[in-house]
């Protein structure tokens, strides 16, 4: 009788790890109708949320930082699958945030993406990568790249998502200024972009033929479009760009839309020296190693 509920419980009940994201190059190529078309190479890095998902009647969420509760992308996902399957029952999911959020870190994203993957186990919808891709176009830019996760090259309004060899083992140590969260932020980010702040993929493709040798991304190629604007958009992010640089970082480089700021090394070593640094200044930071698809796959 106890193995029969045990096995009813691990049926019943997941948790799964929703990682973070860099953008190790993010470029726009132009606009195409109502959209920009990115070019970017995105990588997962160990700093995960975590999902508690349990079948229920119904459709419930939780959140240990109540705020996000409304109007959640975790909802949305969940309320799209059941919608899409025809799934007559629901689920209960739990979220315990430690993904700095409203950074450009890809939180909300990839606990969208999380949250498609785990309810198309937990209710046995059957969907492929493919279709759950399609889904997660439907719910924001980013959450395609988060069913893959890994090592991929993103296209497009982010729906063409294609896996990479996996980048060399790599620490990034991020930065996340205390500064007000600012609603629509990516949109209004996107706003200031003109024909000027544009290019041609040559970032991207010189980045591509790095990890095709096995190397690992040389920081001059670490392009972000979004470094041409968010000085002037957040003036008070260079106080913390030269904090980053005075205490030793390599390089310093924007996250996705931003304000959090990151740097790598290929040592965790010196990148926990760096941390420590940061961290007797007083500045909030974190230490998060690059995730391959192949850890995350084994239930990391």
């Amino acid at each position: 009788m106890d193995d029969l509920c045990s096995l009813y419980e691990r049926i019943t009940m997941l948790t799964v790890y929703a990682p973070a994201k860099i953008n190790l190059v993010l470029e726009v190529l132009g606009r195409l109708d109502d959209y920009h078309r990115v070019f970017s190479i995105a990588q997962t890095i160990d700093l995960c949320d975590v999902l508690s998902i349990q079948l229920d009647e119904e459709i419930c969420f939780e959140c240990d930082e109540p705020g996000l509760e409304r109007d959640n992308l975790v909802t949305r996902a969940a309320t799209l699958l059941k919608a899409s399957t025809g799934y007559s029952l629901g689920a209960r999911i739990e979220l315990g945030k430690h993904i700095p959020w409203g950074v450009g870190l890809g939180g909300g994203s990839s606990d969208a993406a999380a949250t498609l993957l785990a309810l198309n186990e937990l209710w046995q919808c059957g969907l492929s990568p493919s279709e759950l891709v399609d889904l997660a176009s439907r719910l924001g830019s980013d959450v395609p790249f988060f069913i893959h996760k890994g090592t991929a090259l993103i296209e497009g309004k982010g729906e063409k998502v294609t896996p990479l060899p996996s980048l060399p083992s790599t620490y990034f140590v991020l930065l996340v200024p205390p500064l007000p969260k600012i609603t629509g932020k990516t949109k209004q980010m996107y706003s200031r972009l003109d024909t000027g702040h544009f290019t041609e993929g040559q970032f991207v493709q010189a980045a591509l033929s790095c990890l095709r040798q096995g190397k690992t991304i040389e920081p001059a190629l670490m392009f972000n479009v979004f470094e041409k604007v968010i000085f002037d958009f957040l003036p008070q992010l260079n106080e913390y760009g030269k904090a980053l640089k005075e205490a030793g970082a390599p390089g310093v480089h924007l996250a996705g839309s931003g304000p959090c700021l990151f740097t790598c090394f290929s040592t965790e070593g010196k990148a926990r020296e760096l941390l420590a640094r940061l961290r007797q200044r007083g500045l909030e930071c974190y230490l998060a190693p690059s995730l391959p698809q192949a850890d995350l796959a084994a239930g990391h």
